[in-house]
């Protein structure tokens, strides 16, 4: 974990991974903003209520050699910029305070996302969309939302594509892909369980798969070819779902971008054809 604005991101997609205990004392030490380079092992299992074994154990499940390791990491972290972004939105909170805490939060939600990015697998899937014939997307709530405006950016330049949100339609356009076709499934959780029938089923009918989730330990995530994941910090009255859907919406439009990039002479071109296509609906 080079990057320090990575570490809590990194944490928190691994916790639906551990046992309730392990997850419990992971969060408890997330959310120590007091620990130093010297703080002994003993201090923080105390803190948590667990053996000191525990923490350990904690420490090398979420991904870390070891406790010391663990403990520079979040040292690390909490003096980035990136940590220091986050704040809990109470009930006294002015507007200003209010709009403030929104933004720096989906400010953190973009630099972690960023951070935790695997440019390989963004790549893949560029490719994967570029060489579709049919591209099914799948999501069910506000993900399906999420499916709708990148399906919307790859009309305008002549990338066609399909959004379903509907279990049995979902089943139905899995069945009928092939090889040369590509189905992108929409979790946050990586556990909506009709998401995760279709995109099993389009992978054993043949096309190449990718999962947008926040969680890379998920089911949905396990399944498929090329996962791409967000992160977001959870907020008792936001939820973590609606901040990580700015880090998925932009995180899909550099997707968009690097797909159009594959053959920009055509992108331009439709995106001209179909810009000038509803200039007539504008009142001028």
């Amino acid at each position: 974990m080079g990057d320090p604005r990575a570490v809590g991101a990194q944490i928190r997609m691994k916790l639906p991974s551990l046992t309730p205990l392990e997850g419990k004392v992971a969060a408890d030490i997330l959310a120590r903003k007091d620990i130093t380079e010297s703080m002994p092992l003993r201090e923080v299992a105390e803190g948590s209520g667990v053996s000191d074994a525990m923490v350990v154990k904690v420490a090398k499940k979420l991904g870390f050699a070891g406790f010391r390791e663990f403990r520079q990491g979040l040292v690390d972290y909490y003096n980035s910029d990136t940590a220091a972004l986050h704040s809990e939105i109470s009930a006294e909170d002015t507007a200003g305070e209010i709009v403030q805490k929104v933004f720096r939060t989906a400010m953190q939600a973009l630099e972690e996302t960023f951070a935790i990015l695997d440019l390989e697998a963004f790549e893949r899937a560029a490719d994967f969309l570029h060489r579709a014939k049919q591209r099914d997307f799948y999501g069910l709530g506000g993900s399906a939302q999420i499916a709708r405006d990148v399906s919307h950016k790859f009309l305008r330049i002549g990338i066609r594509s399909q959004v379903f949100d509907d279990a049995h339609m979902m089943m139905m356009s899995a069945a009928l892909l092939g090889p040369d076709d590509v189905a992108i499934a929409f979790s946050h959780s990586g556990s909506t369980s009709a998401v995760i029938d279709a995109i099993e089923l389009a992978r054993k009918s043949g096309a190449r798969t990718i999962a947008v989730t926040n969680y890379p330990d998920s089911p949905v995530a396990k399944l498929v070819d090329v996962v791409l994941c967000s992160t977001a910090q959870n907020s008792p009255l936001l939820g973590e779902n609606a901040t990580a859907r700015i880090a998925q919406l932009n995180l899909l439009d550099a997707l968009f971008v690097a797909t159009a990039q594959r053959d920009r002479k055509t992108a331009d071109l439709n995106l001209g054809r179909t810009m000038r296509a509803v200039q007539s609906k504008r009142k001028l």
